[in-house]
């Protein structure tokens, strides 16, 4: 590369730095992530380039994980970790009654029932930010009130029902557990993005549970009756495109994810279309810097793309 293209990405790499806060402890971790962060601008600018020939419906850029390379991202905020779909099974999928006509768009977050996009940080918690954005969604939608429920306590206090705090967790497990024992307000039970020790209290609890569903493996029209007619849902998603993890804005559409190796928790909080191209609204928890103010919108009725309904269940309250 010439002089001063190397010149500009230098100064593109210290401005980076300074804009995201990164300091470095010590000259080889620097040169790592100065190696991974060109390796993520090159791949952002070979897309973008082709998302302003419009042949990408979605572009990237430059954000907080940056200097990391595809496989620690993955390590540090993916957080389904290892599942295998046959697995997962516990209940009978529900069906829900064949609705004539449902609505060509919803959205839920302009209907009051999402709360701010939260950040799990360096932490597999994504489960837990997942289960409880469609139980706070469930209870607004019942009774009109909006609270943001605790994560912390759902990670350290769920591990009797298969989740594992930072390690990882099921949004199903969740539901299980929420159901048992309620779930308290994040202002009573903090986020420290680390596990710790249960400090449930019973009279802090705010949100009750009164069971789960899950909706059939794989099939985007029952996920589109359930957003309709039910409220947001929890899916899980293969977040591992390189594209994912940098995504801008514009539909989210990838030629490597699989419908099957579901690594990531989110939540489907309506769906609609954008210049021809059929989207699910999705909630994500890497704060609201990412994406759309912390949304993307995946590609829909592209044979479940990414898995978005491979494993979809949401709570009944």
């Amino acid at each position: 590369s010439t002089e001063s293209e190397t010149y500009v990405r230098r100064e593109l790499w210290k401005a980076w730095k300074l804009a995201f806060k990164k300091e470095y402890f010590s000259s080889e971790e620097e040169l790592h992530r100065k190696r991974a962060f060109f390796n993520n601008l090159d791949f952002i600018i070979r897309h973008n380039q082709r998302y302003y020939q419009q042949l990408e419906s979605y572009a990237v850029r430059l954000n907080d994980f940056s200097d990391l390379t595809p496989g620690e991202f993955a390590e540090r905020y993916l957080c389904l970790r290892g599942i295998v779909l046959t697995k997962l099974r516990r209940k009978e999928a529900v069906s829900l009654p064949l609705k004539e006509n449902l609505p060509d768009s919803v959205n839920w977050r302009e209907r009051g029932a999402v709360t701010s996009v939260k950040n799990q940080g360096q932490c597999g918690s994504c489960w837990s930010f997942s289960a409880n954005g469609a139980i706070e969604g469930a209870i607004q939608i019942k009774t009109g009130a909006l609270r943001s429920l605790s994560e912390q306590q759902l990670m350290d206090c769920s591990w009797d029902y298969g989740n594992q705090g930072c390690n990882g967790g099921l949004m199903p497990q969740a539901f299980q557990y929420a159901q048992r024992y309620g779930v308290e307000a994040e202002v009573d039970y903090r986020y420290t993005e680390r596990d710790g020790v249960c400090r449930y209290r019973q009279d802090l609890v705010v949100a009750n549970v009164t069971g789960y569903a899950e909706l059939p493996e794989g099939d985007e029209g029952g996920l589109q009756r359930a957003v309709a007619t039910i409220g947001p849902i929890s899916v899980g998603i293969d977040a591992a495109d390189p594209g994912f993890m940098s995504y801008s804005h514009g539909v989210f559409v990838s030629k490597t994810c699989s419908p099957y190796a579901i690594d990531h928790g989110v939540l489907v909080v309506g769906y609609g279309a954008e210049n021809g191209e059929a989207y699910w609204l999705v909630k994500n928890s890497w704060g609201s810097s990412w994406g759309e103010d912390g949304y993307v919108k995946m590609a829909r009725n592209r044979n479940n793309m990414c898995g978005i309904a491979s494993m979809a269940s949401y709570p009944t309250v």
